[in-house]
């Protein structure tokens, strides 16, 4: 397995090497070489995909599953189409990783490509659409993790295993199974970050996490992150790095020219009595992390001053964070959507926007967010609302879908 890797990996090498000789080739006259350059250029154009149409701006859609039936459906936002992909049986959950969404069905993990993603380069971005599609099944259980990279897609479960996938060949179309990390039963978290993958670690017996692990992309140990992070559970990547959450504070990993290194963030002392975050939601690699602390209001994480601050606002069903200097968003039980200032708790704005029965119905509504809009969904109702969170909360569109809307997850970003 090590070696198809290493095969990808070298393909991708000798494609730069390729075209760094052909940039510095000086043998002939200068035209020659900006004539070798633009033929290289027009025949596989800086960005492409095959199959795959390039545009200028990001092609958001929501992946949406119904638990009753099993329907599977991909709204467009761009289009404002609905396209069916499919069934799931048993469906109970749903996990994503920008791109493909990995629907918890009886038995198995089901992976359907919602046809929308960035490739995202530091200094710019590329947005690419294709057609929607069924995937394939992946054998395991009670998925709690997807991480993706260009070579591959990490899907973790809670007996402490994750399952290793060919990225490539989840673009084609086809599920191909490169490894499967083991380790002792707990509520597994692999993460694909700077071509290596950070591993949640569990002391045998313990069943429960209380560190991490460096590995490469082929599952093999690389290191070991010294700060330990007791009772791991929740992550999430950000351009400042990888953040697990601990019983603790949060664990932030980073790398630097192939070294890897742990910073702790321990919660504020005056909130001891909070109960901490297990899980995290925010607009994709932003630095700006939210989680629920039970019933006593939200964590908001400033990842790049490395501060955290607890927001007194009740319980919530769901929350998510925008970004830097934008608004925390929460739906209460009562259906309500409150826009919050994230450094003082202050509340912006408000929507009623479901009813009380559907806020508080199970499978409970999420909030997904863009740089633009957020999306909360109804479950019964089938409906999926667009908010316009930098106009007062404003509904911007309401997407109908056949069925249930029990569970979504947003692609394209």
């Amino acid at each position: 397995m090590k070696s198809r890797i290493n095969r990808v990996i070298g393909r991708a090498a000798a494609l730069v090497a390729s075209a760094a000789l052909i940039a510095s080739c000086g043998g002939g006259p200068a035209d020659d070489v900006t004539t070798a350059t633009d033929a290289a250029e027009e025949e596989v154009p800086h960005g492409y995909v095959e199959g795959a149409e390039e545009t200028a701006e990001a092609q958001s859609r929501l992946i949406v599953a119904d638990e009753e039936t099993g329907a599977v459906r991909v709204v467009d936002l761009i289009t404002e189409e609905v396209f069916d992909v499919g069934r799931v049986e048993g469906v109970r959950g749903i996990l994503g990783d920008g791109r493909f969404g990995y629907l918890t069905g009886e038995e198995s993990v089901h992976v359907v490509d919602g046809g929308s993603w960035m490739v995202d380069h530091g200094d710019h971005v590329h947005y690419y659409r294709a057609e929607a599609r069924d995937v394939g099944p992946i054998a395991g259980e009670e998925p709690t993790n997807v991480s993706s990279d260009p070579v591959v897609s990490a899907v973790s479960f809670a007996d402490g295993t994750a399952e290793l996938l060919d990225r490539a060949r989840l673009d084609e179309g086809a599920v191909d199974r490169l490894e499967t990390i083991t380790g002792e039963p707990h509520s597994a978290a692999t993460v694909a970050y700077r071509e290596h993958l950070l591993t949640s670690k569990a002391e045998a017996g313990s069943g429960v996490a209380d560190g991490v692990e460096v590995r490469s992309r082929d599952g093999e140990p690389v290191a070991r992150i010294e700060e330990p992070c007791p009772d791991l559970r929740g992550q999430a990547t950000t351009r400042r790095g990888v953040v697990f959450g601990c019983a603790d504070g949060a664990l932030l990993v980073t790398e630097d020219d192939g070294a890897f290194a742990g910073e702790k963030i321990p919660y504020p002392q005056s909130e001891s009595a909070a109960e901490r975050a297990v899980e995290f939601h925010h607009r994709p690699l932003s630095t700006t992390l939210v989680g629920a602390a039970g019933d006593e209001g939200v964590w908001v994480l400033d990842v790049t001053e490395r501060e955290w601050r607890h927001l007194a606002t009740g319980p919530v069903v769901a929350v998510n964070a925008v970004g830097e200097g934008a608004p925390v968003l929460t739906l209460t039980n009562d259906g309500v959507l409150h826009a919050l200032d994230p450094e003082t708790g202050e509340e912006t704005a408000q929507s009623a926007l479901l009813s009380a029965e559907a806020a508080t119905a199970e499978p409970a509504p999420v909030i997904q967010v863009d740089t633009t809009r957020a999306y909360v969904n109804d479950p019964s109702a089938g409906e999926i609302h667009e908010i316009d969170y930098g106009d007062d909360l404003r509904l911007a569109r309401t997407f109908a879908v056949d069925g249930r809307a029990d569970h979504m997850v947003e692609t394209g970003r």
